[in-house]
């Protein structure tokens, strides 16, 4: 098969070059994004806005009836008739009760909505994770993925719910105040108006102070939550070392910058508050001071100041959403930054628009002038290597560390993908077929064992969920495993802990060979798979491994050599590729390097 793909992948960036993109252009896609999550619940945020406009309304005509009742009626020749005055309490009366059904529908189902898009923000960066290849997670820490996954939503949900109401009331309210104040009096208005550009350009200054704090806050907060999961995931070690107060240094550490950070964001945030009571304590003075010398130079009279005093107390409240829009945006923003940051890594790692689904495979499997280094700028880890695998064939990797035993085998899956030359499955280029029909039919056995939270039969299920128990069943006892777990409290529903933490690290290798076995792929790789074993169990696993061959395609990736002696191939690699291959007794005839690390290892049992 000619060699489809000639270029290099950087399979180290987890991303794939994109187009160039100005500031202006990724903003406008930015806002473009967040505006679509608006989009399922429309209806919710049209009432919503609605309910935000009549309340804004309500609280704009409140002083008219006031107006109306001090000058029209309390203004008027003895005796007065106190029917209006009945009337005009009635309707404040409807208008409140109005005001409470719209503020209440505004607070509980805008609240709501602001869940909904968290949730749904939450859905899709969660998934994005699931698809970011591996090369991503080698240059990221847990913790500061984790607090974009939690802590930086619930401040986009607070901006996604009171960001447009906010703004529709405090338009409403701040317009139909002008409206009214210029129709009182249009000299006061003008005068209290003037004011409003200088609280614009103090709002503006510390908004841009307020979002870079609040972006180093976040920032800060996710360097503390991966102190604590790196510190807590390895809690056995830091015991077993007494090295509990220099974890404890470290967090204090990490602690006191996220204070530093936080001290940034409230000293900002108190000069914005204070500038705003300020302003509003000046309106106020000013009103009563020129309102009061126009009343005496009668221009003015007292139902007018009485007016123009509760609307400038609903002027208040428009720069107080103002307040409130500037605070929920300086959190929100640093937050969807953080998040359009992560879901605006292309994997590198994906299906191609022509991919295939990888038919029903027989195990060939080949490795044609393959390179492959961890990083773009450094060294290979393989380089120029060719290696063929014959269905049904058992082939075993052995050579010193650092050789790229692991890493072949990782090529296999795309875990990552190779810098140049091709890999190879029954003809098909892997990078031409869709990962999902390719992991499928590649089981992996890792040195490193993982086991989720839950039940045992749980974690043997994880590639089949659909795996009954006696299948379940049948699976553990292929990989020796049954008697052990029918010993545990509760059988196959015994929980195992985090990460499996309830079981010895013999156990849970068993669990994870009967995780594959029970998922029964065409090619299985075992990378280490017995090394947690003792040696009986190791031979009772051995024994269930050779029982596969003919079946399918296994590569064994193992530093004892004891037990790859009946492997049909051992493959020798060094630092400069394939240094041969062959049984283990051809090899140990010819004398090599696998004849060496034969006698080193015998001489290691011996001592």
């Amino acid at each position: 098969m000619p060699d489809t793909h000639p270029g290099p992948t950087p399979h180290v960036n987890p991303t794939v070059p994109t187009l160039p993109e100005s500031d202006a252009a990724r903003a406008r896609r930015w806002r473009r994004t967040f505006l679509s999550y608006y989009r399922p619940y429309r209806r919710v945020l049209l009432l919503d806005l609605a309910c935000a406009f009549l309340v804004a309304g309500i609280a704009v005509a409140f002083p008219l009836v006031v107006r109306f009742i001090t000058g029209e009626v309390l203004g008027g020749p003895a005796p007065i008739d106190p029917g209006p005055i009945y009337a005009a309490g009635g309707l404040m009366l409807a208008l409140l009760a109005a005001q409470v059904a719209a503020d209440t529908f505004v607070d509980y189902q805008g609240h709501m909505m602001g869940t909904w898009i968290e949730r749904d923000m939450r859905r899709d960066l969660f998934d994005h994770y699931q698809r970011l290849p591996h090369a991503f997670y080698d240059t990221q820490r847990t913790g500061q993925l984790m607090s974009r996954l939690t802590g930086d939503l619930e401040d986009i949900s607070e901006l996604a719910h009171h960001g447009p109401e906010d703004l529709l009331i405090a338009a409403v309210k701040f317009s139909g105040t002008f409206a009214v104040l210029i129709h009182v009096n249009p000299a006061l208005t003008w005068v209290v108006f003037a004011l409003l550009p200088v609280m614009a350009v103090y709002a503006l200054y510390f908004h841009r102070r307020l979002t870079a704090a609040y972006l180093a806050s976040r920032v800060s907060m996710g360097d503390v939550n991966a102190q604590v999961e790196d510190s807590l995931a390895g809690i056995r070690v830091v015991q077993a070392f007494a090295r509990e107060n220099a974890e404890a240094r470290k967090f204090a550490h990490q602690n006191a910058r996220f204070v530093a950070t936080r001290r940034g964001v409230y000293r900002n945030e108190a000069w914005f508050h204070q500038g705003v009571q300020t302003f509003t304590g000046l309106l106020t003075v000013i009103v009563v001071v020129l309102g009061g010398v126009l009343i005496a130079g009668q221009r003015l009279t007292v139902a007018d100041l009485i007016t123009y005093l509760l609307l400038v107390g609903v002027l208040v409240d428009p720069v107080q959403r103002f307040v409130n829009f500037a605070r929920v945006t300086q959190a929100g923003l640093p937050g969807f930054t953080r998040f359009m940051q992560i879901m605006d890594l292309v994997p590198a790692i994906r299906d191609a628009p022509d991919a295939v689904p990888l038919p029903d495979v027989r195990g060939h499997i080949e490795l044609r002038d393959v390179a492959f280094a961890y990083r773009e700028d450094g060294e290979h880890v393989l380089r120029d290597l060719n290696l063929t695998i014959h269905p049904g064939e058992t082939v075993a990797l052995v050579g010193p560390s650092g050789a790229g035993k692991s890493t072949l085998c990782a090529l296999i899956p795309r875990f990552y993908d190779v810098t140049a030359g091709q890999v190879v499955i029954d003809g098909h280029d892997v990078r031409d077929v869709t990962l999902d029909s390719l992991r499928r039919q590649v089981g992996i056995v890792p040195q490193d064992v993982y086991l989720f939270a839950g039940s045992v039969a749980d974690n043997i299920r994880y590639g089949r969920p659909d795996a009954t128990d006696a299948q379940v069943m049948a699976a553990a006892r292929r990989a020796h495993a049954h008697d052990f777990i029918t010993a545990l409290p509760d059988g196959y529903n015994t929980d195992v802990g985090q990460r499996g933490v309830k079981l010895s690290g013999g156990q849970k290798q068993r669990l994870s060979i009967a995780r594959a076995f029970l998922n029964d792929p065409p090619v299985l790789i075992l990378d280490e798979a017995t090394s947690a074993l003792d040696t009986h169990s190791e031979r009772a696993v051995q024994a269930a491994l050779d029982d596969l061959r003919g079946e399918r395609t296994v590569l064994v990736i193992a530093h004892r050599l004891s037990t790859i002696r009946s492997a049909d191939r051992i493959v020798v690699l060094t630092e400069d590729g394939v240094a041969e291959e062959g049984t283990h007794a051809e090899l140990l005839a010819r004398g090599g390097v696998y004849a060496r690390l034969h006698g080193a290892v015998l001489a290691e049992s011996v001592q």
